[in-house]
């Protein structure tokens, strides 16, 4: 580790890509089918949640298997790469005991492979676009402009989890709680216009995660461009989560010795 001390930040890149490179081997080092299951877990997930609720609730919604899977795939993303992000911190606690390695250098490494895992999961949305007859658009170059968008936003609540974990340790599993709350008050399986309108607006202007998935629906299922309204809400509340997680982490970092 001490080399990439020597080296500056391109060492501390360098070994921010072994990080991510190990995180992303590991988790499907054991698996018969590897990578394949970055595709074929959502689909899974996606056919029996549009079986349940299009046979129970009969949402009146175009292209259901499009709309839920993409509501899927981005809280799915969020909720891994923060959860993740929480343990990032203790759980290299021995090393940072023995040898100088940037803090920051764990949340941002959890995130960053569970972007990977992310994009893989998109091409499960591109199968299920092209078994639903969901029309291509142009629009869909926009689409690594709102990933960033989600990737920046979980990287700042990672990093704010991750140091808040090293002195609150009951921390993730409250998280866990919010995380269940979050699912139900975001319209990942059903349409956002079924909410009573106090609940709505409350959905539609504090819950991070409507920007970013309206932002998705909007350009695949509606082939256009999402209102400046709903991409500059975005672009803000990432950079705000950022900024706020990067402050907190900054704040606390010398003290985590004390305390893993």
């Amino acid at each position: 580790m001490n080399k990439y001390r020597k080296q500056g930040w391109m060492g501390y890149r360098d070994l921010l890509i072994e990080l991510v490179t190990k995180d992303v081997k590991l988790k499907y080092r054991r698996s018969f089918l590897g990578y394949l299951w970055s595709i074929l877990n959502p689909l899974m997930i996606m056919l029996v949640m549009v079986i349940v609720f299009s046979s129970i609730f009969r949402f009146d919604i175009d292209h259901y298997p499009v709309y839920l899977i993409i509501g899927q795939t981005i809280y799915n993303y969020v909720n891994n790469a923060t959860v993740h992000a929480i343990y990032s911190v203790t759980d290299n606690g021995a090393l940072l005991k023995k040898v100088y390695v940037p803090k920051y250098i764990f949340p941002l490494s959890k995130v960053t492979s569970d972007l990977v895992d992310f994009l893989f999961s998109l091409g499960a949305m591109v199968l299920v676009m092209l078994i639903t007859g969901t029309q291509f658009s142009v629009y869909l170059i926009l689409l690594p402009y709102v990933a960033i968008q989600i990737y920046v936003f979980s990287l700042g609540m990672g990093m704010f989890l991750a140091q808040a974990s090293v002195f609150f340790r009951d921390i993730r599993y409250i998280y866990n709680v919010f995380l269940t709350a979050w699912m139900y008050a975001t319209p990942i399986f059903y349409p956002v216009t079924m909410l009573p309108d106090k609940i709505r607006w409350i959905v539609t202007h504090l819950n991070p995660l409507y920007y970013y998935i309206e932002q998705f629906r909007v350009i695949v299922l509606e082939q256009t461009m999402p209102s400046m309204v709903l991409v500059s809400r975005g672009c803000i509340i990432s950079l705000l989560f950022l900024a706020f997680g990067i402050l907190t982490f900054r704040k606390s970092q010398d003290k985590f010795i004390l305390y893993i």
